[in-house]
């Protein structure tokens, strides 16, 4: 399409003479592009002189304009000497093209926006070029040579604001942070290489900035650079990052998303760009970052004198109520929030940012296309304010004259443009101005009890309270806490447990920013505190796990163990250091950890479900996470010889059932097939090289680290136990099992599971498995040995706690044991078990009711046991738990009740025992 026939809209001619001189200087335009150069020369005098200087050229450049830019983008590049006058010229094009067809709805506003921000980066290439080149040509950059040129010798220059996100306004200035890669430079040769990039960093900026007879090219701030009063114009990156990470502020975070390497080396500004994302971008929820936006704002308008109510004479389209600066703090503290768990929302521009907020529902998507709507308004409106003489203000005008050529330069109705204006920057404000602040809630009604408590008096004292900011958010939150906890069956239990709560947080601003901000999480944490005091206890010290709630699919469906373990998967590959995969491991299983939680106790899953799903937890972390301990092993020792290893899953991992305090059961099984050592820097034989691998993986998973440990690992249950290899080579596993195992083992065997590891190795694993449990095995045998086992068992247990739902004949370890039977006796692979009661029943040894008896008593028996192991980490003490407790145990049973429950539990076990006493042999004495 060509540009006359792309044109959309036309300018009026504020100033009809003038326009007809703009329009004389160029003879050969006709039809509308004659209509547009009149209408841009009659209304922008700065525009209507650069038709008058530039006519000539713009004849062909309007023809194809993608072309006449490559075509200036080519010659720029090929420049040798001093570039100040040829870029003074490219400027005077770019900005009379891109006017036009801003002018003329030619471009939308991304283009225009998008072509300005491509002839910024160009300048400044070209001029650090110049700049480093006379460095280099000079001898003063030590040890550099004209090869260095093009990567400046390590300097590297970031674009920052509206440039870093290719969004430059029509007379923008330039906000650029100067740095260089100290690295390349030894102790020496230090102080000379500064110089010398300090040097370069004035003349680029001169070259850029100075007013001369040509004009300039790029009104240039170098104000943005840590502690700019103190710094030089070009610093070294190291004392940059030093800065960020014990004095940087919440404007600087905001700062740096939008930043990017625009001229210089590119991979030391990517390596700059990574090393400053855990300053930029957090790794928990960042609602604090609401407060330190607002109070930006506010500094905003108070410095420039911006408040009051929205008038449109004189109102600063940037930074004024309504304006753009508005749209840009609530895209960009939203990113902030959610940006350090959410790599999606790292995007530098303002409409993709709220585009992508809205698909990861941060943002209502009807918010976000209205506030898209009301930028794009606002950046044209603010564009033509510059276009009528190239200044850098975003004030409307402050008298009816000004409208009037603001109106025509934007070819609108004068009424209907004012209107217009008002109603979007009134949107704007209404929009935004709730999120940043929110209108108070009502004062909540505090039972008097609660609020003359000790416990309450002593709260000031606690840690979490020690900062004012924490003060400051706590004095709103605290009277809905206990407005709230007053609600609770027994509030005085509830303010107890909720003391430990918050008597263990070790800080108190982010949390307390991010119940303000989610009012629906102070509800969450009085239903765990009013259950659990030792979940509310654990909270306390994990507190981060809130973030989760807020992801978006906290409540969404069980994802299950493949789909887990992929995200996992994908999220460490992102990190390239191992101590930092293993902490992020660390965050993620504790997220899905409260999740799992969190359903059980608000009854949206069930005791089965939600052991299934502890379980699938704890597979997903294994299966993501023992690659990447292979990876980091192999570093040193070369990679895995032969087949490699799986990691098998045994117990109650295996069988697919945990509950919130297990620990996990594995063995590991290799197969060197046939290769005797690794190959690596520090080459292992193989069966040394998996034994250490194992243990580099119970390492990885149990070490306590800055973000705690993942779980304990037993691995009692391999070959010969405590005595056997940790890692197990498939031969002799297969052997060991055929030959010498015990019936116990045999046992144990029903339920093992591969849960990570080379699928190949893992189907043959399972295949051995199958085969071993398909032997025939002499019933009045097994059944013996099962019989010895439960007489020691008794006899080194003792009849167990009447509350113990795990411990003791007739409970859920007895009931697994003949489950297990069952499986071994059937020659068939289960491993759940009422399965294996399911084949005991076919095989004759139980009647159908006595297996359906002991299933029964085993879903009793573990519904109690999953209960008490998310809220209490001691013995099942109903005195103890108080009613919350009482009451979530009772209703996971299905009766009224501690008494009741006690009841069930004696009744069923009892009748369970004597089921399996009767089906076994007496043991032998």
């Amino acid at each position: 399409m060509s540009f006359e026939a792309a044109i959309t809209r036309l300018p009026h001619p504020f100033e009809p003479d003038l326009g007809d001189e703009a329009l004389a200087a160029a003879p050969w335009a006709k039809g509308q592009i004659a209509e547009l150069i009149r209408g841009t020369g009659g209304s922008s005098p700065y525009l209507g002189g650069l038709i008058r200087k530039e006519a000539g050229w713009l004849e062909g450049a309007l023809d194809n304009p993608q072309d006449t830019l490559a075509a200036l983008w080519s010659d720029l590049r090929g420049l040798e000497g001093d570039p100040g006058v040829p870029l003074r010229q490219a400027k005077r094009r770019v900005a009379l093209l891109s006017g036009l067809a801003d002018l003329g709805g030619v471009w939308p506003l991304e283009q225009v926006t998008g072509t300005l921000t491509d002839f910024a980066d160009l300048a400044v290439q070209i001029a650090l070029r110049e700049a480093i080149g006379r460095e280099v040509k000079r001898g003063k950059l030590p040890g550099a040579t004209e090869a260095d040129i093009a990567t400046a010798g390590g300097m590297v220059v970031f674009a920052m604001g509206k440039m870093g996100a290719g969004e430059l306004n029509y007379s923008s200035d330039i906000d650029l942070i100067c740095l260089f890669d100290e690295s390349r430079y030894g102790r020496n040769d230090y102080h000379e290489a500064r110089a010398s990039f300090i040097r370069a960093t004035k003349r680029m900026s001169a070259t850029l900035n100075d007013l001369t007879g040509e004009g300039y090219v790029f009104r240039t701030d170098l104000r943005l650079r840590p502690d700019p009063a103190v710094t030089p114009v070009c610093m070294a990156m190291e004392a940059a990052e030093r800065y960020y990470e014990s004095l940087g502020r919440a404007w600087e975070r905001a700062a740096w998303i939008k930043a990017r390497p625009c001229a210089g080396d590119p991979e030391a500004g990517a390596r700059f760009i990574d090393a400053l994302r855990p300053f930029v971008w957090r790794k928990h929820l960042d609602f604090a970052a609401i407060k330190d936006a607002h109070d930006m704002r506010l500094r905003y308008r108070e410095t420039k004198g911006l408040t009051g109510p929205i008038t449109l004479p004189g109102h600063n389209m940037k930074l004024g109520r309504g304006g753009i600066r508005e749209i840009e703090f609530f895209t960009q503290t939203r990113q902030i929030i959610a940006g350090g768990r959410d790599p999606d929302l790292r995007v530098r521009g303002t409409v993709p940012g709220l585009r992508v907020l809205a698909e990861k529902g941060w943002v209502p998507p009807d918010v976000a296309e209205t506030l898209t709507g009301h930028y794009r308004a606002h950046r044209e409106i603010e564009h033509r304010i510059q276009m009528v003489q190239d200044a850098q203000t975003h004030a409307l005008p402050g008298n009816e004259e000004g409208f009037a050529r603001l109106a025509a330069l934007a070819g609108r109705d004068l009424a209907e443009l004012k209107a217009d204006l008002k109603a979007r920057l009134e949107d704007v404000h209404e929009l935004t101005e709730g999120f940043f602040a929110p209108e108070s809630r009502s004062e909540p009604q505090v039972p008097s009890a609660l609020e003359q408590s000790p416990l309450v008096a002593r709260w000031p004292s606690y840690p979490a309270l020690r900062s004012s900011r924490a003060v400051e958010i706590w004095g709103r939150l605290r009277p809905e806490i206990l407005s709230r906890l007053g609600r609770a069956a027994k509030p005085e239990e509830a303010l107890t447990a909720f003391d430990g709560f918050l008597a263990g947080l070790p800080a108190g601003v982010q949390l307390f920013s991010l119940f303000e901000a989610n009012p629906q999480l102070v509800d969450l944490l009085v239903d765990i505190v009013s259950v659990s005091p030792d979940l509310a206890r654990h909270l306390s010290r994990n507190a981060q796990v809130f973030d989760a709630v807020i992801g978006g699919d906290f409540f969404a469906p069980w994802p299950g163990a493949s789909a887990m373990a992929a995200d996992l998967a994908a999220r460490l590959g992102a990190e390239d250091d191992y101590e930092r995969r293993l902490d992020l491991a660390r965050r993620w299983q504790r997220e899905g950890h409260f999740r799992i939680g969190v359903h059980l106790l608000r009854g949206l899953s069930e005791p089965q479900e939600a052991g299934q799903h502890y379980a699938e937890l704890a597979e997903a972390v294994l299966a993501a996470l023992f690659p990447v301990v292979q990876e980091e092993f192999a570093r040193k020792h070369g990679p895995a010889p032969g087949r490699g290893a799986v990691v098998v899953g045994m117990g109650s991992l295996g069988a697919g059932r945990l509950h919130a305090r297990s620990d996990l059961d594995l063995i590991v099984i290799y197969d060197a097939d046939g290769v005797e050592a690794s190959d690596g820097p520090r080459p292992l034989p193989a069966r040394t090289y998996y034994a250490r691998l194992t243990q580099a993986l119970i390492t990885a998973m149990s070490a306590p680290m800055a973000e705690g440990k993942l779980y304990e690992i037993d691995m009692r249950l391999r070959p010969s136990g405590n005595q056997g290899p940790v890692a197990t080579s498939l031969t002799a596993f297969t052997e060991y099992q055929r030959e010498n195992a015990w019936v116990w083992e045999h046992l144990a065997l029903t339920r093992a599971r591969v849960v990570a590891g080379p699928d190949d190795l893992a189907a043959e694993v399972e295949a051995r498995r199958r085969e071993l449990l398909a032997g025939p095995q002499e019933q009045a045998h097994v059944l013996g040995e099962l019989s010895k086992m439960r007489a020691r068992i008794a006899a080194a247990k003792g009849g167990g706690d009447p509350w113990d739902p795990k411990l003791g004949q007739g409970r859920m370890q007895d009931i697994e044991l003949v489950g297990q039977a069952g499986a071994l006796l059937s020659g068939k692979a289960r491993r759940r078990t009422a399965r294996g009661l399911a084949a005991a029943a076919q095989e004759g040894w139980l009647t159908r009711e006595e297996a359906d008896h002991l299933a029964a008593t085993y879903r009793l028996c573990w519904s109690l046991q999953i209960g008490a192991r998310l809220i209490t980490e001691g013995a099942l003490d109903p005195e103890e738990l108080g009613v919350g407790g009482c009451t979530f145990l009772t209703g996971l049973a299905g009766v009224e009740g501690p008494e009741a429950l006690r009841e069930k539990l004696a009744q069923m076990s009892g009748r369970a025992a004597q089921i399996i006493t009767a089906a076994l042999p007496e043991p032998e004495a």
